[in-house]
């Protein structure tokens, strides 16, 4: 399917694809319509600066895949996933269905904020993000802060900049 980006003017537009393996319980349709909404909210990586344009076919940057735990493992190898946890590797931002469909003990309850952390988390690092810590206990997790294995001591954050306004 295609979404256009709706960027600002002169913004960089940045082309995408999402993937998603024949035979998970999840709308392809909706999955795709969830990656787009979270990768051009004002609060996400966009913020005015980029647009996310989806395509169906022709070079892309970068692929978003609603991979299973096995399917998760094998496109994340060499680094091992043990079917728990989702990865970027290479040009992919692979999102382990198991962690869509459940989430995680650090978000509690609230799965579409963890869904949209998952996908900002793992494009973060398809835009050059890498990982780092809580340094201001009580305050919102960085994006690029492991929150599917602990916040230590931050409050769970789906978002690059949590205070971009939503209404743009």
């Amino acid at each position: 399917g295609r979404d256009n980006a709706g960027a600002a003017p002169g913004a960089q537009v940045i082309r995408y694809s999402v993937e998603v393996e024949r035979g998970l319980p999840f709308d392809a349709g909706k999955f795709a319509a969830d990656v787009h909404r979270i990768l051009n909210d004002p609060r996400g990586w966009g913020g005015g600066q980029l647009g996310f344009q989806r395509v169906d076919h022709g070079p892309v940057r970068l692929r978003v895949s609603l991979s299973s735990p096995n399917l998760t493992d094998a496109q994340c190898a060499p680094l091992r996933t043990f079917g728990r946890v989702s990865c970027w590797n290479g040009s992919r931002a692979v999102i382990n269905a198991l962690r869509w469909g459940t989430g995680a003990a650090t978000y509690g309850d609230d799965i579409l904020s963890y869904r949209e952390y998952l996908i900002s988390h793992e494009v973060g690092h398809g835009l050059g993000h890498q990982h780092v810590h809580c340094t201001d206990p009580g305050r919102p997790a960085p994006i690029m802060l492991q929150q599917t294995k602990s916040l230590e001591g931050c409050k769970a954050n789906p978002w690059p900049d949590p205070g971009a306004d939503r209404a743009g």
